[in-house]
């Protein structure tokens, strides 16, 4: 590990509840890693917020991560204008009209 001046701080957010596997909500740090946070060296310290981080996004991607995706995906669908390389499909073309040129000049 670089060379630390500073200790490194808590990264408890005052949201003191725990999860079902016994993480914090807040920060994700396990039970003990908050009651023996104070006497971790700063390099442990550094692991314990890594393993956090780790904790956070595996818990946001337990909630669904295919419907999510899915949701995703089609927002963006809708939100596209369509390739002009991509055959139109039968829906999206005009109706059959006879267009009268006969006032056209070249």
């Amino acid at each position: 590990m670089q060379l630390e001046f500073f200790d490194v701080p808590s990264p408890c957010i005052g949201m003191c509840q725990s999860d079902d596997k016994g993480h914090c909500l807040g920060c994700m740090r396990s039970r003990d890693e908050r009651q023996n946070w104070k006497e971790f060296n700063n390099d442990k310290k550094q692991k314990v917020i890594k393993l956090c981080v780790q904790r956070k996004k595996r818990k946001q991607n337990q909630h669904n991560p295919k419907q999510e995706k899915a949701v995703i995906t089609a927002e963006l669908e809708a939100d596209m204008q369509p390739s002009l390389l991509d055959i139109p499909s039968s829906t999206n073309t005009a109706p059959d009209i006879d267009l009268d040129f006969s006032d056209f000049e070249l």
